[in-house]
């Protein structure tokens, strides 16, 4: 397993709904995906990114705490579905698994509700704020094909892939992060069809 790089098409692909009485089959490939999470330093990784496009993500916000002791505490989303986002919407620097050496500020929600399946299929509800919220998000943004690049205007998202490209040519690899491109405009949340309050 491994992490697909941008521009490949499956990173544009809307992900296919995981059949629930399949669930027991893709655990190794859960298990799987978070063990490559961690070594490449990320806080989250979707399904698309390793190639398989289903509706699945692993997230874990908490692993890389500064000045604690790191423990894995991986949560798996099967066929999550966000079912409130809202709060303040804050701008704030991402990386990406699939698009090293380039960050992008995106403007996104300060909290956000997911429902979803466990490794087990029984049904959950996470509801999140701050970082958690935005990670969730970025993941999400994933299962339907859209990458950081997609929420910038067509200008922004040239210089953003070409800055991006040079990084990878310089050797960018997976959970290296690098600086915004230069007069790039904070990206702004995409439209839902939600409830969102303010």
């Amino acid at each position: 397993m491994h992490i697909v790089l941008s521009p490949d098409p499956i990173l544009r692909q809307k992900c296919e709904p995981v059949d629930p009485s399949k669930i027991k089959k893709l655990r190794s490939t859960a298990k799987s995906m978070a063990k490559l999470m961690y070594k490449s330093s990320g806080c989250g990784l979707a399904a698309p990114q390793v190639g398989i496009p289903l509706r699945m993500i692993v997230v874990d916000c908490n692993f890389a705490a500064d000045g604690e002791e790191a423990i894995e505490s991986p949560t798996f989303y099967i066929n999550p579905q966000v079912t409130y986002q809202g709060g303040e919407q804050e701008i704030d620097e991402e990386g990406c698994l699939s698009i090293p050496g380039i960050s992008i500020p995106i403007k996104r929600f300060t909290r956000i509700t997911v429902e979803a399946l466990d490794l087990d299929g029984e049904p959950f509800v996470v509801e999140a704020e701050g970082f958690h919220a935005r990670a969730l998000q970025h993941e999400l943004d994933h299962l339907d094909g859209t990458t950081m690049f997609e929420h910038l205007n067509p200008l922004d998202r040239i210089k953003a892939f070409e800055v991006y490209e040079e990084a990878v040519q310089g050797g960018a690899k997976p959970g290296d992060t690098g600086a915004v491109p230069a007069d790039i405009a904070a990206a702004q949340p995409k439209a839902s069809a939600l409830h969102v309050e303010d």
